[in-house]
């Protein structure tokens, strides 16, 4: 057989290789991760949920996840384990913030202190202008304050888009 045959084979082969070579290491270090805790350590599930070590067992993990409230979890529920300054810094907001940005609690923080009253925008009902009352949609098919009707009143016959003859 040709070798300019085989390479397309021999490269998907070496492509496939790698690829579960690098899933394995990633499962190897999650596992030796996963044998590192113990009581006292702080942990991130899977699913995000913050806790610290209770006991570990062989398969599973005992976690405080409030004051007084424990859970069972299995082992490989565990997505990473923390740092002692890491994990007090994301649970009480202990620490530095390193620059970033304070989100305020509201959003009075945000408006400048020497607004004028002229900005602002007022989002009130207004009145209606003096000769424009009645006059709104409801009114169509009326007489009009000048004693004249509207087109839409001249003919009861007329049919419009959606009128039926049923009564």
């Amino acid at each position: 057989m040709n070798v300019m045959t085989l390479l397309p084979f021999i490269v998907l082969i070496g492509a496939m290789f790698l690829m579960t070579r690098s899933a394995k290491k990633k499962q190897q270090q999650a596992a030796q991760m996963r044998n590192q805790m113990q009581p006292g350590s702080g942990v991130r599930t899977i699913g995000g949920m913050y806790a610290t070590v209770k006991e570990v067992g062989d398969d599973t993990v005992l976690l405080e996840v409030a004051p007084g409230v424990h859970a069972f979890y299995a082992k490989n529920a565990i997505g990473a384990v923390l740092e002692d300054e890491e994990y007090n810094r994301i649970i009480h907001g202990d620490g530095e913030t390193d620059g970033a940005p304070v989100v305020p609690d509201d959003a009075s923080a945000l408006t400048a202190d020497g607004d004028a009253a002229g900005d602002r925008v007022d989002l009130g009902k207004k009145d209606a202008e003096p000769g424009t009352a009645g006059l709104g949609k409801a009114d169509l098919g009326k007489e009009t304050t000048a004693g004249e009707q509207t087109p839409d009143a001249a003919d009861p016959t007329d049919k419009r888009d959606g009128d039926t003859d049923a009564k």
